[in-house]
């Protein structure tokens, strides 16, 4: 009895640990994000195993976002490299992540994956849902590439312990204004569940294939795709030039298919800077301290959204409390706090402003 009151109290504890990391996450995404929008939502199904199937721009900002604004709670495979030290190890496993690995973490760890997908079988078999990025990598081209077969492992390996499971694929589409910028504005194209069960062909082979068409397909529709890799820059320098709202891919893939080829599409109006400049001024200590010390460290560009929403979700608090103490040696506390309240509040109100754009087009 004492051990079952023992199990009964960590479930609890962990299930109130996960459930503060959640919405402490989400306010700081709030807060770091002009505009978070979500499409499609009801087209998760809440009763059923799920498979997300995201493209992947943005690195964890990627995952922090479907796993907020989500209906499910989410297990996330997760790069194996991550997992660097034992606290962190139980941070991601705490937070439901599992490690996969690639050819770069070693040729000889590659068959620890078997247990990997042994385990999101058993996950899906229990109508669970995974999220996961069947690019295989991530990049912040606005274009799907092209579909690792790895997602069909996790399918077929749950079908072999349940050839009956009506496992059901959510393809997600990331959209950012643009993911190195802040502040920035992204988007959530959920799409329409897919029937694993429907595309079952007599051979695995044929299986897969069909399985991998299907999800890209619906994919190129919920992000903006830009098939063109050639001309890939010009595209986006024409698309930037109108004023093109990347969270709205409907619209961009519809610009697309009549995108004007003359070069006259090229003089649009550069975006109002004002908004970034106050952001600046009046977080200048903490500006500072992001590029001489937290910037630097940023491994490549798609990682930037990360390791500034990091910096801001574990610094700020911290900012907070020192401005407070500084301001309450030199005048009254309510003085002080006031301050800060209204620091923030600044601060919220300049994140969420709508950007404006020079030729007066709000966005």
């Amino acid at each position: 009895m004492e051990l079952q009151a023992y199990q009964k109290r960590k479930i609890g504890l962990r299930r109130l640990g996960y459930i503060f990391i959640k919405y402490w996450i989400s306010f700081g995404l709030f807060c770091y994000y002009e505009k978070i929008k979500v499409v499609g939502l009801g087209n998760v199904p809440t009763d059923k195993p799920v498979l997300f199937l995201s493209n992947h721009q943005s690195a964890l900002m990627d995952v922090l976002l479907i796993a907020t604004r989500c209906n499910r709670k989410p297990w996330f495979l997760t790069r194996a490299d991550v997992f660097t030290t034992p606290i962190l190890k139980w941070l991601f496993e705490f937070l439901q992540m599992l490690p996969i690995y690639r050819i770069r973490d070693g040729k000889d760890s590659l068959f620890k994956n078997l247990a990997i997908f042994n385990r999101c079988g058993q996950l899906m078999t229990a109508n669970e849902a995974i999220l996961l990025f069947p690019e295989a990598n991530h990049h912040l081209e606005r274009r799907v590439r092209p579909l690792s077969k790895g997602f069909t492992r996790i399918i077929f390996n749950a079908l072999d312990k349940d050839p009956t499971l009506d496992i059901q694929l959510v393809p997600v589409g990331q959209n950012y204004q643009d993911a190195t910028a802040f502040p920035d504005r992204a988007a959530l194209y959920f799409g329409k569940p897919i029937a694993v069960q429907q595309l079952l062909q007599t051979e695995t082979r044929d299986s897969v294939q069909k399985i991998k068409e299907t999800v890209a397909d619906r994919l190129k529709h919920l992000t903006t795709h830009i098939a063109d890799r050639d001309s890939y820059g010009a595209i986006v320098k024409r698309l930037d030039a109108l004023g093109a709202d990347y969270t709205n891919p409907v619209e961009m893939n519809s610009l697309l298919l009549k995108l004007p080829l003359g070069e006259n599409a090229l003089n649009g109006n550069p975006p109002n800077r004002l908004k970034k400049w106050l952001v600046y001024l009046i977080n200048l200590p903490m500006v500072l301290l992001w590029r001489i010390f937290a910037k630097p460290r940023v491994p490549e560009d798609e990682f930037m959204g990360t390791f500034r929403f990091g910096f801001i979700l574990l610094c700020y608090p911290f900012f907070y409390v020192i401005l407070f103490l500084v301001l309450s040696y030199a005048f009254e506390w309510r003085t002080a706090c006031l301050s800060v309240v209204g620091h923030a509040a600044l601060n919220m109100f300049l994140v969420k402003w709508p950007t404006i754009t020079s030729s007066g087009q709000r966005k």
